[in-house]
Parts: C-alpha cells; sequence; structure tokens
C-alpha cells in the first residue's frame, strides 16, 4: 500500500482497522500539492514582522489558554483577579487617626509651654541637682542642664510621635494609601513623603521659615553631655557624618513604604540586559509554528503556516500535526513537505465531522457544557467562568444521575461523544459510545468508523462476545460478568467456572468459540451437543476431565449452568439472528479489542422497546469487555461512554473502575436514578469515581447519596439576637418609656455571635428542589489529584 504512513494506525498493527459505516468524507483541501514557501529554506521570517493571523483557524490557534483550575474553559478564559479591598477607609479608621493628632499637638503646645503638671519630674530626678537653680522647675544653672533639657523635649516628642502612630494606626493608613501602589507611583509618592519629612527636620536647607523638629538638636545635646564638652563638633567630617545618619534615619521608614530597594534592583537588571534586552522577545504565535522553528524544521513550518492562513487546515488538522511532532515521528519533515495539513490523516480519511453541536478546543482537549453560576459559595475564580470536560477529568470516570427529561443526552453524552470522536480524528482518543434503547443513537452515523446495530438485520457490523480473546479463562470471566454479573445467586467465579469448563474443550475441539446459541445448549445440558463435544476431545485428556467436570455439575444443585442458560436465552431470541457470531463472518464481526489499538470511534445501538433485559445484558457485557482491554498497552485516551448504565453496575465492574486512571481511560454512566444500581455498591461506586453530576429533579433519596459523598465544610455564621434593655435609675427608666411612646419600639440592644460551623456542601433538599431546570451540580476530579468542590453549572450557558 502506498499511502506512506498517513492511512495506517500509528503505534501498532496487532489488528486490522475495520472499515468505516458510511463513505469516508473527501479531504477539505485541494488534492495538488500545497504551495512551496517562498522564503530560502532555514531563514525563518522575522518575528516583528510575522503576520497577523489571516484565517478563523490561525485566530484559534493563536487564541490564549491560561492554566485554569479543573473544569474550567481556557480557551479565551480571563483569570478574575482577586477582590481587591474597599478603596475607602472606615469611619472609625478616619476618625482614629485624626483624633490622636489632635491630641498630640494639643500636648506639644501644653509641653512647649511648661504648662504640663509635673513635667519636669523625671528630669530633676534623673540628672544632678546642681544642674540647676535653686527654687526653681528646672531652670539650667550650667551649660550641662542646658543641653538636659534639649535632650529632654527631643524624647517627648519621640514618644508621643510613636504613641500617636500607634493609637491613630498611621501605618495601616500608609500602606493603604502607598503601598497599594503600582510601581513607581508607589516610590514616588514615599519620596515626596520623605521630602516633606525633611524640611520639618532642615527647614533652612529648603528654604521655609518654620521651626525645626526636635530632632537634631536633641541628638547634638546627648552628644555634648556624653563627650562633655563641643570639641567634637569642630571637626567638619564627624558633623557632616552625623547629619547623613539623621537624615538616613529619617528617610528609612519611607524607603521600606516605597520598596526603593526592590524597585532599584529591577531597573537596574533592566539597564544591564541592555537596550535590546530589556523586555522579553514577543513569542512567535502558535499558528507560525515555533516549535518547529526552534528545533530548525523552517520548511515544514512554513509550509504548515501557510496551510493555516489560507484556510487549508482546520483545527483537527492542526491538532493531529502536533500530536505527530510530539510523538518524535523520524520521518516528519518529509511527510508535512509532501501532504502538508492531510499529513497522518485519521485512517477512516476524515478530517472533521460531519457536524458539531457544541463547542470544542481540540488544542486543549475540552468540550464546554455549560457556564459555572456565580453562586454564593462558588469559589471567585469560578464565578462566570465556562464549564468544560475532557480527558485529564473523564480519566477519573463520571457518574451522572438525573431523571428523565432532565437533559444528561442532550447536554452531557452527546457532547462528550461528540468531543472524543473529534479527538479520535486527532490520533488521541478511542471512544465507544452505547446509546441507550429508545432514546435515538449518540450522533450521527458518518461521524463514527464502527456501529453495531444489535437487533438490526441491516447493520454492517456484529458484535464479538469474546472480545477477540484466545484464553477461555479470560473470554470466560467477560462472558460471566455479562450474563450473572447483577445475579445474587450466581456468584461471578462460580459462574466464569462453569463458561470455562465448556469454551476451553469447545476452542480445543474446534478452533474457535462457540456461537451463544450453542453455548446454551451445553449449558443446558443437551445430550447431543455434549456428546458431540465429549467425541471431539477424545483425545485430549485434559480437556476431557474439564468436560466431564461440567457434565457431573450439570442438574446439581447450586449448578451456575441453569440461570446462564437463562441469560442466555435472553439473547437467543429471533431478533438476535445473525448476532453475536451466530453466522460465523469473521468479517463483520467486529472485536472490541480494536480499541486498544486503534483511535477508533464505535457506535453501539442497543436493541428497541420489548428487549430491556437483553440491552442490560449487552451494556454489561460491553463495560467488561472494555475493563480487560484497556489493560493492554496503548498510547491514546480510551473512554467508554453510557447513555443509559441501568443494571450494568455491578460488584465487579465497581472493582475495576478504579484501575482506570492509571490505564488511560475513563468510563461515562449515566442513570435515571441511583436506585437503577444495587443498594450495596451505592458507596462504593460513588467513591471508585472521580467526577460526579447531580442534575435538575433528582429525589432526596438520590440527593442524599450525593450529599454524604461531597461531605461537609467549615462555614462562619452570624446571628444576631434583639434583648430589651431594662434601665435601673428613674430618669433612665423615664427616657426609655418617652422613646417607646413616640417610637412605638421598646429600647433594645444587639447581641452578635459569630461562630464555625459544620454543614453540608450541598443538602439532600437542596439538591431536590433547589436546583433549577437545566442546572446541575458537578464535583470534579482530575488524573493529577485536583479537587473541584460541588458547584452549581448552568448547562443553558
Amino acid at each position: 500500500m502506498d499511502s506512506d504512513g498517513t492511512q495506517d494506525a500509528r503505534g501498532t498493527h496487532a489488528n486490522p482497522v475495520p472499515r468505516p459505516a458510511g463513505p469516508a468524507h473527501p479531504p477539505t483541501h485541494p488534492p495538488s500539492a500545497p504551495p512551496r514557501p517562498a522564503r530560502p529554506p532555514g531563514v525563518p521570517p522575522a518575528a516583528e514582522h510575522a503576520p497577523r493571523a489571516a484565517s478563523a483557524v490561525a485566530a484559534w490557534l493563536d487564541e490564549a489558554r491560561p492554566a485554569a483550575r479543573p473544569g474550567i474553559w481556557r480557551f479565551g478564559h480571563r483569570p478574575s483577579k482577586p477582590p481587591r479591598e474597599s478603596e475607602r477607609l472606615a469611619p472609625v479608621t478616619v476618625v482614629g487617626m485624626l483624633v490622636p493628632l489632635v491630641v498630640a499637638l494639643v500636648l506639644w503646645s501644653l509641653w512647649r509651654r511648661g504648662a504640663l503638671p509635673y513635667q519636669f519630674t523625671l528630669l530633676r530626678l534623673f540628672t544632678p541637682g546642681d544642674w540647676w537653680w535653686g527654687g526653681t522647675i528646672a531652670s539650667p544653672k550650667t551649660m550641662d542642664g542646658a543641653e538636659a533639657r534639649v535632650v529632654y523635649d527631643g524624647v517627648f516628642f519621640a514618644v508621643l510621635l510613636y504613641a500617636m502612630g500607634r493609637l491613630g494606626s498611621w501605618p495601616h493608613v500608609v500602606r493603604h494609601f502607598v503601598g497599594r501602589r503600582p510601581q513607581p507611583a508607589r516610590a514616588l509618592i514615599a519620596l515626596l513623603g520623605a521630602l516633606a519629612a525633611l524640611s520639618f527636620v532642615f527647614p533652612e536647607a529648603f528654604g521655609v521659615g518654620w521651626d525645626a523638629l526636635p530632632v537634631v538638636d536633641p541628638l547634638f545635646s546627648l552628644i555634648v553631655l556624653i563627650s562633655g564638652g563641643y570639641e567634637l563638633f569642630a571637626s567638619p567630617l564627624f558633623t557632616n557624618a552625623l547629619y547623613a545618619v539623621i537624615t538616613l534615619l529619617v528617610v528609612w521608614p519611607f524607603a521600606r513604604v516605597g520598596g526603593w530597594l526592590p524597585y532599584a534592583k529591577e531597573r537596574l537588571a533592566a539597564r544591564r540586559a541592555g537596550p535590546g534586552q530589556g523586555a522579553r522577545p514577543a513569542e512567535r504565535p502558535r499558528s507560525q509554528w515555533p516549535e518547529l522553528r526552534d528545533a530548525g524544521q523552517y520548511e515544514a513550518a512554513d509550509l504548515l503556516t501557510g496551510e493555516v492562513a489560507a484556510g487549508r487546515m482546520n483545527d483537527v488538522d492542526c491538532v493531529r500535526v502536533r500530536q505527530a511532532w510530539s510523538a518524535g515521528l523520524g520521518d516528519f519533515r518529509e511527510t508535512v513537505l509532501r501532504q502538508g495539513g492531510a499529513a497522518w490523516t485519521h485512517p477512516s480519511g476524515d478530517r472533521d465531522l460531519p457536524r458539531r453541536g457544541a463547542r470544542h478546543d481540540l488544542l486543549a482537549g475540552q468540550v464546554r457544557i455549560g457556564r459555572w453560576v456565580a453562586a454564593e459559595r462558588t469559589p471567585p475564580v469560578y464565578h462566570d467562568a465556562g464549564a468544560a470536560l475532557g480527558p485529564d477529568l473523564l480519566g477519573t470516570s463520571l457518574l451522572a444521575v438525573g431523571p428523565s427529561g432532565s437533559g444528561k443526552t442532550r447536554t452531557l453524552t452527546e457532547p462528550l461523544t461528540e468531543a472524543l470522536a473529534l479527538q479520535a480524528l486527532t490520533g488521541t482518543c478511542a471512544v465507544v459510545a452505547v446509546s441507550s434503547p429508545g432514546s435515538g443513537p449518540l450522533g450521527s452515523d458518518s461521524s463514527f468508523d464502527v456501529i453495531v446495530r444489535i437487533g438490526d438485520p441491516a447493520s454492517v457490523h456484529d458484535l464479538d462476545p469474546y472480545a477477540g480473546c484466545d484464553d477461555p479463562d479470560e473470554a470466560a470471566a467477560l462472558l460471566a460478568e455479562g450474563l450473572a454479573g447483577d445475579l445474587d445467586s450466581v456468584s461471578a467465579q462460580s459462574a466464569a467456572t462453569a463458561l470455562a469448563q465448556l469454551l476451553g474443550p469447545y476452542r480445543a475441539a474446534h478452533g474457535r468459540f462457540p456461537a451463544l446459541a450453542e453455548l446454551r445448549e451445553l449449558l443446558e445440558g443437551e445430550p447431543g451437543a455434549l456428546s458431540a463435544l465429549r467425541e471431539a476431545v477424545a483425545g485430549d485428556e485434559v480437556m476431557r476431565r474439564e468436560l466431564q467436570a461440567r457434565i457431573r455439575q450439570t442438574g446439581a444443585p447450586g449448578d451456575p449452568g441453569r440461570a446462564l442458560a437463562d441469560r442466555l436465552a435472553l439473547l437467543s431470541r429471533p431478533v438476535f439472528a445473525g448476532f453475536f457470531g451466530a453466522d460465523g463472518d469473521a468479517h463483520r464481526t467486529f472485536s472490541l479489542r480494536a480499541v486498544a489499538h486503534h483511535p477508533l470511534r464505535v457506535r453501539i445501538d442497543l436493541p428497541e422497546r420489548g428487549h430491556e433485559e437483553a440491552a442490560r445484558l449487552i451494556t454489561r457485557l460491553v463495560l467488561a469487555q472494555f475493563h480487560a482491554v484497556v489493560r493492554e498497552r496503548h498510547d491514546h485516551f480510551a473512554c467508554l461512554v453510557l447513555d443509559d448504565a441501568t443494571g450494568a453496575v455491578t460488584d465487579g465492574s465497581v472493582r475495576r473502575l478504579q484501575r482506570l486512571r492509571s490505564q488511560n481511560a475513563g468510563v461515562v454512566l449515566a442513570l435515571r436514578t441511583i436506585g437503577d444500581v444495587p443498594e450495596a455498591l451505592h458507596g462504593p461506586l460513588y467513591g471508585a469515581v472521580g467526577c460526579r453530576m447531580a442534575f435538575s429533579g433528582i429525589t432526596t433519596w438520590d440527593g442524599g447519596r450525593f450529599a454524604q459523598t461531597w461531605g461537609t465544610e467549615w462555614v462562619e455564621t452570624t446571628e444576631v439576637a434583639k434583648h430589651t434593655v431594662f434601665a435601673d435609675q428613674p430618669m433612665t427608666r423615664a427616657i426609655h418609656a418617652l422613646r417607646k411612646l413616640v417610637t412605638g419600639n421598646a429600647v433594645t440592644t444587639d447581641a452578635v455571635t459569630v461562630r464555625q460551623v459544620e454543614r453540608e456542601r450541598w443538602s439532600a433538599s437542596r439538591l431536590a428542589h433547589e436546583v433549577p431546570p437545566g442546572h446541575a451540580v458537578l464535583s470534579l476530579t482530575s488524573v493529577g489529584g485536583e479537587h473541584t468542590p460541588p458547584l452549581l453549572v448552568d448547562l443553558r450557558g
């Protein structure tokens, strides 16, 4: 086949790819060779002259997709800024700032006049008596007394300034008005404040006429008292150094508030980087394939850039080519130069779906299902953001519960199936969608590679009940799960053993497993069928003993064969004639094992009304087969979508659900009510899945299970109680009586109680009665372990 690898499945060729269910759609680009780049090879276009996005696909590629919390639609998402604190200070803070300032000014005025009582008591107590004239309060007699008086004034000023700042919340006010501003405004405001402070400390240097604050003089007087004279001030170096220290001490608080040092380091680093490196160079847009240019693949990058700009590539093509580049294919350059945007097309030949009903972002692997509602308990980051799902969330499996008409199919399973089918065209996913009986298929026929219409004689494909197994024990385990997984009277182990005792000898004798009709005869103990099989394995002692053990158990008490045969009778109806390998056409039979080897799009349509029990049996069998085949090594994500999982959840399937996360696979289970699952499995099922979704209209019984799973949280509650004030004094009682006569209300006082209480995130009553139509409550868990609390999502948004 001269396909250059574009029509072959990548990674494995263990099983052939089934032919598409319908005719393949022709490529959307003309068959002629793509245009060659005009630029010489190896010369990338200059970033500053890069062309603007010339097509819708280029604009889609270039759109920002910032990192976000699980479940947020990343395409064009703008992360919400954290709520800023109130721009206005509280009135109490403003009054508390001004009152200490007024009090400090009054005290300083009284201090300057010497009008405060006992003002100089501490000064006389800690200084020698011969420094002062006798009979005076604090009249200096010597030079030491005069200098001590100056120091005493400076100490009082410092204490008064510190007390005013603390009582008036001045640090808080400064941080509010200055510390919150961006640079360089913050540094500039702090600089202006520092100059104003210095003008009060050194008024002569600024040419102003007011008196200097007691900062410089007290410090000089203290040095005179310590040194015992003025000799130190004869040195200009000492005096200038002292002035420099005072200036630094005054400026230091303003430097911290203004962030001068970090801002200076930032500017210095930018200057050292040079004029050409001061700012980060603009990154190339994705539509110009920067990852290829960084690796030296300029020809391929130029070719793909032209394809995108000309509209010859869609989003599926872009993601598929990027995936091929990430996979490190050795012939990447040659294939791209030869086939352009059509390289590595899906084995079906399709490059897009015929119709899209939802919004998709294949680059992020997301499909948008609605909008997160900005409710009271919703984190701000989710307020009015788009709600989306992708393989990173479906890898933990999803359980959706909602009554008929709540929109499970229209708003969840159909968009998910469509998204997974699109991702399958990029080679990153395989999807198996099982449509519920009577509700119509999930998606159009042309959107799938394989369609199995069980019970429809016109169906192109049949379903292999053994999933292509070669091991009789494995095939027996799968079939036992589908036939008797929901039976309490028959254990899964005994059912698998009974089936293996028949499948092993039959395969040894005929080289294949029996059709379901033949298997039913063997399970019922039909003498002719058992005798023929015994004669066929007469030469194989091991298989003869296996068959003899089955014959001895037939009809014995506790024999699972009768129950298995009864279940097989549901699949032996005339409507199912020609299905489950009955016609022997191996080419027509489809094995679900192909999903593990190829990015297939498979849809299984269950039989219509009148065969509900058979539909549940088939769903259970498909789920068991899916769990078995995804254990094999595969590079792409595999997902099974069950539009109606009624009867499919068993003890064995719940245990296997927990392993899917490590197997790069996931399951979507949709239920009308959790009552369709055995009660003993309610807790294990909710614990096995990582994503849980409760639709509008569920009952309180179903809501109780969700509430128990989602648990509780600590919330702060405020209770206000009004208490009547009873006065003791006659005058007060008279005033209260007059107030009651005028207003008609008794005099009361409010008692406010704030406490932490533990409350359910979503109670059963709220889930049943407060979820509006068209909404659902959704909690998510990613494969990486990130959690999202249960939040309300508008599925109509």
